[in-house]
């Protein structure tokens, strides 16, 4: 799932990083909204903002929405550098890197409500934002830009073309990349609503508040340590498997 990279993907690996990301994304955009009522997985509302005030020449107040542009973009860049930077290490796993950032930032922010007041919330946001762009950037990377994960506008537009697709394309196999295509956009757009609601009652319900944020962390978290532990036990198992037909 993290470690599959170019023709070594398939449909499976791009279904299984999609909805667990997505899932995450959901849990922070609802978690960041309930908290400081502002969008923390994209920044299409913050642009449409930035730029009112600055045509209103309220150009203070707008700089608020140019930082939490710029933490997302920020994001997406660092996540980007990183892989570049360590993609010629063939020990390391390159896109475990910026999904660990991520993990240490949502876990730090939840755990860090529990016992500082949050006085400035527009840094909080900042930060998420940050962590938005980090998880975009890298998940449409190993993609290859087949998976965006943390926000919808793009997915429902591709979601309709694809489906449009449907009443003129005749061949099989082209009809399967389309299916296949749909099925991806689809599973996307439900676990990021599931995620929206996990939160949100995790939130509200269960009062965990910033919290919330340290469940999608742990999940994240789990998703590496298992991805990891299959790639391993298959490696091994096919090893064995070699030496057992070496000695036959």
């Amino acid at each position: 799932m993290f470690k599959h990279q170019g023709k070594n993907r398939s449909l499976k690996h791009n279904l299984r990083i999609a909805t667990i990301l997505s899932f995450v994304a959901g849990i922070v955009n609802v978690t960041g909204y309930l908290s400081f009522k502002q969008l923390t997985t994209n920044v299409t509302g913050h642009f449409a903002l930035f730029i009112y005030d600055v045509a209103g020449l309220k150009f203070w107040k707008g700089t608020i929405y140019f930082l939490y542009i710029f933490s997302f973009l920020f994001g997406s860049f660092f996540s980007s550098f990183l892989i570049e930077k360590f993609k010629g290490n063939k020990k390391l796993n390159i896109f475990v890197l910026p999904t660990l950032i991520e993990v240490f930032i949502l876990t730090a922010i939840g755990f860090l409500s529990n016992f500082i007041e949050i006085v400035n919330s527009n840094l909080i946001v900042c930060i998420l934002l940050f962590a938005m762009g980090l998880q975009n950037s890298f998940v449409t990377k190993i993609s290859n830009a087949v998976v965006r994960t943390t926000h919808l506008t793009g997915l429902f537009t591709d979601l309709g073309i694809d489906l449009s697709q449907l009443f003129f394309i005749k061949l099989p196999e082209q009809r399967k990349k389309i299916k296949s295509s749909i099925r991806l956009r689809i599973y996307i757009i439900l676990f990021f609503f599931s995620g929206g609601l996990i939160g949100g009652l995790l939130y509200s319900k269960l009062d965990l508040k910033l919290n919330t944020l340290a469940f999608g962390a742990l999940i994240l978290f789990v998703s590496l340590f298992y991805d990891d532990f299959r790639y391993q036990f298959i490696k091994r198992k096919r090893k064995l498997h070699q030496i057992k037909n070496y000695e036959n």
